[in-house]
């Protein structure tokens, strides 16, 4: 059933390419979402953030990085960079004034790019099974010598997935995503921080969220940790945990 309610998709002109999105008008703190790797902003946990922020009159955004969902460009000539441009892009021009970034997975690396890149307008971090230095961690150290001199003569690695067709691992994203770690030191960011993650997560270890929380410059950080969650958390039990720490944090931020 087609929701008559939901905000339109536009796309965004950026860097040749063109970003879909989607974009609820409303008050601020304002939410934008981040999605994940190979996903897009269709996804349960982004369009349920939507209609919570639209049932609180809340501005939100959610988008498409290129190469993922409507958005132009192939996938396989992605890298951290150019998604991060992609999610700063977003920010920078549609959205205004504060905004509480939620990022899923990837996304929590691209919500902590962005925040580093605009701490001034980032009130707050909301991170889901957050994955920054996937490409390093979950991937390269990851590989046998036979896949790493795969990957890097051919330019490309398929490994197999548990949600759908194989994964093509590129030699650009993991030699770009060296340019983008932050969990070899200090992450300079004092904002609000909240990290939701499963116990059961079979993709990003829910310790990865304890290393972003001992690496934040802020003290104002809580991890909530989901003992029978898995990488998703997009049961109603984990969207209603979502919401609720949304709404939470935001009403925090307007009181405060």
């Amino acid at each position: 059933m087609t929701d008559l309610n939901a905000s339109p998709e536009n796309t965004l002109a950026h860097e040749g390419a063109t970003i879909a999105y989607r974009r609820t008008e409303g008050s601020t703190p304002g939410v934008i979402f981040m999605g994940g790797f190979k996903s897009d902003m269709t996804g349960t946990k982004a369009v349920a953030l939507e209609s919570f922020c639209r049932s609180r009159g809340t501005a939100f955004v959610r988008f498409d990085y290129q190469g993922h969902g409507t958005s132009s460009g192939r996938f396989e000539e992605g890298s951290i960079g150019l998604w991060s441009r992609d999610a700063l892009a977003v920010f920078d021009r549609l959205t205004e004034g504060p905004q509480v970034v939620v990022g899923s997975s990837m996304g929590g690396w691209m919500m902590l790019l962005t925040a580093l890149a605009r701490p001034e307008r980032v009130a707050g971090l909301i991170g889901i099974a957050s994955a920054p230095d996937f490409t390093e961690d979950l991937i390269w150290s990851t590989l046998d010598e036979t896949d790493r001199a795969t990957l890097m003569e051919t330019g490309a690695l398929l490994k197999p997935s548990d949600y759908g067709d194989p994964y093509p691992y590129t030699r650009r994203l993991i030699e770009d995503g060296r340019d983008h770690l932050l969990l070899r030191g200090t992450i300079p960011l004092a904002c609000p921080v909240r990290l939701l993650h499963g116990m059961r997560d079979a993709d990003v270890p829910w310790r990865t969220s304890q290393r972003i929380a001992e690496r934040l410059a802020g003290d104002d950080v809580r991890i909530t940790l989901v003992k029978d969650g898995d990488h998703r958390l997009s049961r109603d039990q984990d969207i209603a945990l979502l919401c609720r720490t949304v709404g939470e944090l935001l009403d925090g931020l307007k009181t405060s």
